[in-house]
């Protein structure tokens, strides 16, 4: 843990147990925000790959090629 951490953590932790409820139901429904944009976004891709495979039903692409592809982008995040 950083130093602001740290921080953060040492003084939430002398709050009463209310407070430090609510901070964690906050941080907690934080995380829930980020995936259900990561759910959004791979039903987006979903969609997007299943209408590219029923206009061209004969576009086949090595898996190898396609995970290639998957890693470049994901590491270009």
């Amino acid at each position: 843990m950083g130093k602001d951490v740290s921080r953060v953590l040492e003084e939430a932790l002398q709050l009463r147990p209310n407070e430090r409820a609510r901070i964690a139901a906050e941080l907690l429904a934080s995380l829930d925000d980020k995936e259900e944009d990561v759910a959004s976004a791979w039903a987006t891709e979903i969609a997007r790959r299943a209408a590219d495979a029923i206009a061209d039903p004969d576009d086949e692409e090595d898996w190898r090629m396609a995970l290639s592809e998957i890693q470049q982008d994901v590491l270009a995040r």
